[in-house]
């Protein structure tokens, strides 16, 4: 049989070859076409927070567990439970850490009793970043590394975390009369938690550390006279505007704050590295959407608070910024004795120098555009 050339002078596949060939490259097309399905075995973790069922974090731990669930394909669940349905808000790090629960969704600063570190990861000293850039200091400036130090090395703790959710400054919070000056909460009974319980008390205030929950109930009683918790839709869902009507905005006490979503050790790394995965970059997702919807909501709240519930908006006098910075000036002297802490505020400050100069000096001057538009911005 003789071979016929081609103009290239090369000679053609048969045609069984060809179709045979054709054949191999269909099927493996077909195979690269469909989905990468997981084989991994199904698992469910139990989630619980450390939120009320009607508190906007709820939603926001929600945000969370949908899009793990969404993300894993039925092979990875989280049940997300609300705070007090297994333990105590304040518990969820040694349900998580005990195994009693698989996962929880806080903030580091309700097991700060554990070591006043906790704080520096969302409630301590302000160098002068906000929540943004503070996430942006536990991701890319070091802070995971100094977290993981605290967790592994110093707590021992069974357990990975990440953080999500940049929370825009806590208010100073709610007050039966207007603060006008730092000597106006000289003598109050005031509720708050972490580092921000020594702040207000060094500024001569009397502390109590309760959950969310629990602020109203202890107002009502008189067990408190002022208080803060978070934001103006936490605070207006909880009922804040019932029990006192000056609500005071702006703080030092609490300006970087971040969720912490945290997992059982064991059981995560039992998990299939895609699930870990998910896990984990489910939480930055989260972020996101966790601030999209706090930009949204806070400020209708906040609205509906002076449109409706005829609360007193203010912000917060100067002198009682000045009167935070100079407390916690002290603070930070004292807890630099710890060589620890000490790291992780050098590490904090080294951040602070270079990204806020940056981005202080590049920022547009906003209140001057929204006061064009707007008018003079009260409060």
């Amino acid at each position: 049989m003789t071979t016929t050339l081609t103009e290239t002078g090369k000679a053609p596949q048969s045609r069984r070859r060809f179709l045979k060939a054709g054949g191999v490259a269909a099927a493996g097309a077909a195979t690269f076409a469909m989905p990468n399905v997981s084989r991994a075995q199904t698992a469910t973790l139990k989630l619980q927070t450390s939120w009320t069922a009607s508190d906007i974090f709820q939603e926001m731990a929600a945000d969370y567990c949908d899009r793990v669930n969404a993300m894993a394909g039925g092979r990875l669940k989280l049940d997300l439970l609300v705070g007090g349905a297994v333990v105590h808000p304040f518990s969820v790090q040694d349900a998580v850490h005990s195994g009693v629960l698989d996962a929880a969704h806080t903030v580091t600063v309700y097991w700060y009793g554990k070591h006043k570190a906790a704080s520096l990861f969302g409630t301590g000293p302000v160098f002068g970043f906000n929540a943004e850039q503070g996430l942006g200091w536990i991701y890319r400036g070091g802070g995971k590394e100094l977290f993981n130090e605290l967790l592994n090395d110093i707590l021992k703790l069974n357990i990975v975390s990440f953080f999500a959710m940049p929370m825009p400054t806590q208010p100073l919070g709610w007050f039966k009369k207007p603060v006008k000056g730092a000597g106006d909460m000289k003598g109050l009974k005031y509720r708050t938690v972490g580092l921000a319980a020594d702040l207000m008390q060094a500024m001569g205030m009397a502390v109590a550390q309760l959950p969310g929950g629990e602020i109203v109930p202890a107002m009502e009683r008189g067990v408190i006279d002022a208080f803060e918790f978070n934001n103006p839709t936490s605070d207006r869902r909880f009922g804040a505007q019932n029990v006192a009507k000056n609500y005071m905005l702006g703080s030092y006490h609490q300006a970087t704050e971040y969720f912490e979503i945290m997992f059982n050790k064991t059981k995560f790394n039992a998990l299939p590295k895609e699930h870990q995965a998910i896990l984990q970059y489910g939480a930055e997702a989260a972020s996101s959407a966790n601030y999209w919807k706090a930009m949204d909501i806070y400020s209708k709240d906040l609205q509906e608070l002076k449109e409706k519930d005829k609360v007193n908006v203010l912000r917060t006098p100067k002198d009682v910024f000045e009167a935070q910075i100079k407390a916690w000036d002290g603070l930070v002297e004292v807890l630099g004795k710890d060589p620890y802490m000490k790291k992780v505020m050098d590490s904090q400050k080294a951040w602070v120098k270079r990204v806020v100069y940056y981005e202080t000096l590049n920022a547009a001057d906003y209140v001057t555009a929204y006061e064009h538009h707007f008018g003079k911005m009260e409060g």
